[in-house]
């Protein structure tokens, strides 16, 4: 179930900044049909920090009801309150979703004992499959590998979106993980040299508009194609950096926003880019031929 390409969602909004509904149902019909291995709505990239607990539910069961089974939906349930994770995991868990991803809990930076007791929490208290998410860059603490091994252990808890930036780290967990541990990359421009260590695919933000092509690079990845996955990833690159030239998901929503599939809307504190920096965005688009 966890490899491939899977896809961290925007969470698209009207003018009036309310969600979407109409936009985020075409976005995952656009999805699939464009062969993307899964969803993973409500996450970073989906402004999760800014939805209320209604806004969340929601959007997972707009995801789920248009994905109609046809692809995984792992439903970003994470939370720096170990109760309200628990809350919301039961509550995808209801409504459909496949999976749960659980960020680590941020601001609070929780000592290793402390994130070995909330995923552990969560995990025991809804049975769900869990996929960790370890991203130090905005939960303020790293999850050291040997708390991920321990979490490895629990039946519920399947997989790691990784997201440290560190290779050493990373070697390190997939050459000590269980065999049915999965590791994918949280960062696109990771995921080639972790998929050649052995990583399993990617949670992607540079799928949400070009889904065939980051499809197209896991699966010549792990169909051992290297050769064409490295061309792949290098036709890419531009892509990945441009998308990160400020805040994630500020250039992806307004590269997505370009291609017509939604409003150029945010929720502060996101706000939209800087001229200079659309300009330079809008130019990789077309260099790639994406618009």
């Amino acid at each position: 179930m966890f490899q491939g390409a899977f896809t961290a969602l925007i969470t698209p909004f009207t003018r009036e900044g309310k969600i979407d509904e109409k936009a985020l149902r075409k976005l995952v019909d656009f999805q699939i049909e464009q062969g993307i291995d899964g969803l993973v709505p409500v996450g970073t990239t989906g402004e999760s920090p800014t939805l209320d607990p209604e806004e969340t539910e929601r959007v997972i069961r707009i995801v789920v009801e248009q994905a109609n089974a046809r692809v995984p939906v792992i439903a970003g349930t994470g939370s720096n309150c170990t109760d309200k994770a628990i809350h919301m995991t039961a509550k995808a868990k209801e409504i459909g979703a496949t999976a749960s991803l659980q960020v680590a809990p941020y601001y609070n930076k929780p000592t290793g004992e402390g994130f070995f007791r909330h995923f552990t929490a969560i995990a025991d208290q809804v049975d769900l499959p869990m996929v960790v998410y370890n991203i130090p860059g905005r939960a303020g603490k790293n999850i050291e590998n040997p708390v991920m091994l321990k979490l490895a252990e629990h039946k519920n808890i399947v997989a790691v979106k990784e997201a440290s930036g560190s290779i050493p780290q990373m070697m390190d967990l997939i050459a000590k993980k269980p065999k049915n541990f999965n590791v994918l990359s949280g960062d696109d421009n990771l995921t080639y040299p972790l998929m050649a260590l052995g990583g399993t695919g990617v949670i992607s933000v540079a799928s949400n508009i070009v889904p065939e092509r980051m499809k197209d690079l896991t699966q010549a990845a792990l169909q051992g194609e290297w050769e064409r996955a490295r061309r792949l990833h290098y036709d890419l690159l531009p892509l990945f950096k441009a998308i990160f030239l400020e805040t994630n998901p500020i250039p992806i929503k307004a590269a997505m926003a370009m291609k017509g599939f939604v409003e150029e809307i945010y929720r502060l504190p996101m706000c939209p880019m800087s001229e200079e920096n659309k300009k330079t965005l809008s130019g990789v688009l077309k260099e790639l031929k994406i618009l």
